[in-house]
């Protein structure tokens, strides 16, 4: 790598705020917000709208959409193509 044009790599927390978890890891990321965290350093802190921790399809609460209904559904609707 070259010298001078990257930016800092260090540990941050990443913060869910939908399902209040925290992971420390590391990251290019910055924040002026810190937290202390379990080892009893203080990081920097990222607040995340949704992670793992609280997305549908990682939490097993995703709905799985009925696409042959949907297709049998515009069929009534608006006919079969090429019935004329």
């Amino acid at each position: 790598m070259k010298p001078g044009i990257h930016p800092p790599y260090g540990p941050v927390v990443f913060r869910d705020k939908a399902a209040g978890s925290a992971f420390l890891t590391r990251s290019t990321a910055t924040s002026d917000k810190t937290v202390e965290w379990a080892d009893g350093n203080t990081y920097p802190v990222v607040d995340v709208e949704i992670s793992n921790a609280s997305h549908p399809f990682y939490t097993g609460t995703a709905r799985v959409l009925d696409t042959a209904g949907r297709v049998e559904q515009f069929e009534r609707r608006y006919g079969r193509r090429g019935a004329n």
